[in-house]
């Protein structure tokens, strides 16, 4: 075949690949392009996650007697409620990928109809976590309350303050506990309501077929983005609910 004639095949090939963008040679140049970029927006997510976790840890060495207080106050049933319903979310989009890549339409909506459900569930539970804190005033500012922490609760049973009490130079060191709290349960939230806007644009563009027909490189980058969030928060929920709930008892 003369050249000019397979230049050309090759061309009328790459635009019947709606997919497939003109400055890119092939479709797993495409695909390889796009998942290098996820990994290098995800990078960049590591080190801004990690600057709040080197915050937190370096606060909580500072002012320990107060992170140890105020960590009691979260809700641990709560937090490990959302910690089993985000890897359950995190499972169903994993079942997603796989539904992409044997090209199962119907299985790849249902999974990422109810990544997406388990997704909204898992604000829903912080929504109430943080409604707890606003009317605990526990919300860092002027309404900022610490005499849960100088004055803690009396146990009925044995007659003594439930916690350790705080002097008030230190109780009020329980609002910096509190900020990063939500600092960083609030990014991450952020980060979830962004993927489930994502989620609603990809369950639109599966309903019309487009990733059944070995196009699946949106569904893989998305997964990976989801499972980063998940992984964050299984580092937030023991660091900021479990290490030393009870360090004087």
């Amino acid at each position: 075949m003369p050249r000019e004639h397979a230049v050309h095949d090759e061309h009328d090939e790459h635009h019947s690949l709606p997919q497939l963008r003109h400055h890119f040679e092939t479709e797993e140049q495409q695909r390889e392009a796009g998942s290098f970029g996820m990994w290098l927006f995800l990078l960049t997510e590591i080190m801004f996650f990690g600057g709040m976790f080197m915050a937190y840890l370096l606060y909580r060495n500072w002012y320990y007697p107060a992170f140890a207080a105020a960590s009691n106050q979260l809700n641990v049933p709560l937090g490990a409620i959302n910690t089993a319903i985000l890897i359950t979310s995190g499972f169903f989009m994993a079942l997603g990928v796989w539904a992409a890549e044997v090209r199962k339409k119907s299985t790849l909506v249902l999974m990422l109809v109810l990544t997406a459900v388990f997704g909204l569930a898992f604000l829903g539970v912080k929504s109430d976590e943080y409604y707890e804190k606003y009317e605990k005033h526990h919300i860092p500012g002027n309404s900022f309350n610490i005499s849960e922490f100088v004055n803690p609760p009396i146990n009925a049973k044995t007659g003594k303050p439930t916690e350790e009490p705080l002097m008030p130079d230190m109780a009020q060191k329980t609002q910096v506990f509190f900020f990063l709290y939500f600092a960083m349960t609030g990014m991450h939230a952020f980060h979830m309501i962004i993927g489930l806007f994502l989620l609603v644009w990809l369950i639109w563009r599966a309903q019309r077929g487009d990733f059944t027909s070995g196009y699946v490189a949106p569904i893989e980058n998305f997964g990976l983005y989801w499972h980063f969030v998940d992984i964050v928060w299984l580092f937030l929920f023991p660091l900021l609910y479990l290490i030393n709930r009870h360090p004087f008892k």
